[in-house]
């Protein structure tokens, strides 16, 4: 399981509009599987400023080369990507 953490550029939010759609139905098309993605918001709740995955992956690697692929990185949106490995300890999904 890895967790991506996606910051957006200050003035990204033209180019993240633009490219909403097929960013929302790109982690249906991957190799990994999304297991939760959700929006980063401020404190206000109000403005989108990057997003969040948790991703089912063995590899950090498979988990980078599908990020790279995403509508947002070909739209310049985010600027900065961090990729973790995660030990899971406690999963409430149902």
């Amino acid at each position: 399981m890895c967790g991506c953490h996606c910051i957006d550029h200050a003035e990204a939010l033209p180019r993240k509009l633009d490219n909403y759609e097929k960013h929302t139905a790109y982690p249906a098309t991957g190799a990994v599987k999304t297991v939760i993605s959700a929006p980063l918001v401020p404190a206000n709740g109000n403005t989108k400023i990057g997003s969040m995955f948790t991703i089912e992956a063995d590899r950090k690697e498979d988990v980078a080369a599908f990020n790279a692929e995403d509508p947002y990185q070909a739209a310049n949106v985010w600027a900065e990507v961090r990729i973790h490995l995660l030990l899971m300890r406690v999963d409430n999904r149902d």
